[in-house]
């Protein structure tokens, strides 16, 4: 099959390089670490699974900036810019539905994409990969493995090798090794592994809405397997499959029970064009943007109510989830999601959706009083008013991504609202309401106004000085 490498250009002058291959449905891989798309011949293992999968899909693979093909003077090492490289490709290509397949490094990328734009993906595959980095090993691990890369690139490039690839012949770890070191230079390659472990996207995994798998080979040394188990409990509905080996890159060990896993998640591909037509017929049925106001909430301190007592924090939750439930649709709104100790709900007016919450909270109070303080369960709550895509029973986009930011700035048993639900309510409901300004907004490029709905009691006299924050409070 013909191997095409062509170029694109980021919105700041950065050429990324890129190559196509095969017909189908679009799947795009972003590269795990460092990469070099005109290394190894049509031979080499990493082509062998890339021509497999291009037998059904027209595969989109990438060098980052820094590495292989692409650009090589890079300074900047973020995930914002991995997920900048891997926006211009698929505008670049004008993709409006697809496939990503994230492995090792790339699956945070390929995570933060899916959460972005969850109507252009259609499957997300993660292998070998992780949400948080500072999960993946010790410290003191992370700053050795760093610092001998940075000091002697030869050696510290076999000692990967090594870990990516335990039990190999001598051949194949020298092969590795020098690809690594032809991919990228030093300083690079030690960036990327800075950015390793100091990415986190497990704030993302429960906004996953697309049909997800998760592959992890048991004895991985390099992203351990709990990792991927951790992933699986935190993405809704998705699938795990364990695999057995040791081996971390994707085109070695058993690949080809790797791929035959993909093959059928994927599910066999039509022509490039009845694929798109039935992808865009689809996602115009399917999919309708409307203003909703959102309500999320999770429990502060969970994991140590976890861990203290399993069996009475999941009681406490399940009877504590139904009560919001009820009070829910009281105030005329549904529970769209609540997995894990998260809920997310969504209202008409954003009127009901401040009265539910202040509703929420002094029920719970109320139920928290009659247990010990240390088994006490409180919920932070958020509230946002802001355009949402709607998919059959869920939403998704901006609305949902900026509610949820603000339920973080919430106090356990309190209530934190954006600016627009502010202005719908201020008139309206009697509340003590505390700005607490601009508030910066993850993957939000203009930051948004927050309040706090204040739950003590103010003096009478106050009310005559502040008459616009002062009211009745709950």
């Amino acid at each position: 099959m013909e191997w095409r490498i062509q170029f694109c250009t980021t919105p700041d002058g950065v050429r990324i390089a890129y190559a196509v291959e095969g017909e189908g449905p679009f799947l795009v891989v972003p590269p795990g670490w460092v990469s070099h798309l005109d290394l190894g011949d049509e031979k080499s293992p990493a082509r062998a699974l890339g021509q497999s999968l291009a037998a059904h899909h027209t595969v989109v693979a990438y060098d980052k900036h820094g590495s292989g093909l692409s650009d090589r003077d890079r300074t900047e090492f973020t995930l914002e810019k991995e997920l900048e490289y891997l926006e211009t490709i698929i505008d670049h290509l004008e993709l409006k539905r697809l496939a990503l397949w994230g492995s090792s490094q790339g699956g945070p990328i390929a995570i933060a994409y899916t959460a972005k734009y969850p109507v252009r993906i259609s499957h997300l595959i993660l292998y070998g990969t992780y949400a948080r980095g500072s999960d993946i090993t010790r410290v003191s691990v992370q700053e050795s493995i760093i610092a001998l890369v940075r000091a002697h690139w030869g050696l510290g490039s076999k000692t990967l090798a090594d870990l990516f690839m335990p039990g190999a012949d001598a051949d194949a770890v020298d092969g590795f090794s020098k690809f690594q070191r032809e991919a990228s230079s030093v300083e690079v390659a030690a960036s990327l592994l800075e950015l390793i472990y100091q990415v986190d996207v497990t704030d993302l995994l429960p906004q996953i809405s697309a049909p997800t798998l998760i592959l992890h080979r048991q004895g991985d040394r390099v992203m351990p397997f709990r990792l991927g188990r951790e992933l699986a409990a935190s993405i809704p509905n998705a699938h795990f499959i364990p695999l057995e080996g040791n081996i971390h890159p994707p085109f070695l060990g058993d690949s080809e029970t790797l791929l035959n896993h993909i093959v059928e998640f994927l599910g066999t591909g039509r022509n490039k064009e009845s694929e798109a037509s039935v992808a865009q017929t689809e996602i115009q049925q399917t999919y309708k943007r409307k203003l909703a106001a959102i309500l999320c909430a999770d429990v502060q301190g969970y994991s140590r109510l976890m861990t203290d007592d399993e069996q009475a924090t999941i009681r406490t939750l399940t009877a504590y989830r139904e009560a919001m439930t009820t009070l829910i649709q009281t105030h005329r709104g549904r529970v769209v999601d609540a997995p894990g100790d998260n809920l997310l709900a969504e209202f008409a007016s954003a009127v009901e959706a401040v009265q539910c919450a202040v509703e929420i909270q002094k029920e719970l109070r109320t139920r928290n009083s009659a247990l010990p303080e240390t088994r006490r369960m409180e919920f932070r709550i958020g509230l946002n008013l802001g355009d949402v895509v709607e998919e059959g029973d869920r939403i998704y986009g901006d609305g949902v991504n900026i509610c949820a930011r603000i339920e973080g700035l919430s106090d356990g048993g309190g209530i934190s609202i954006s600016g627009t639900i502010y202005d719908q309510v201020k008139t309206k409901i009697e509340l003590d309401y505390e700005y607490q300004g601009e508030q910066s907004v993850k993957n939000m490029s203009e930051p948004v106004r927050v309040y706090r709905i204040r739950s003590e009691t103010k003096a009478d006299d106050a009310r005559d000085d502040e008459p616009d924050k002062v009211r009745r409070i709950y």
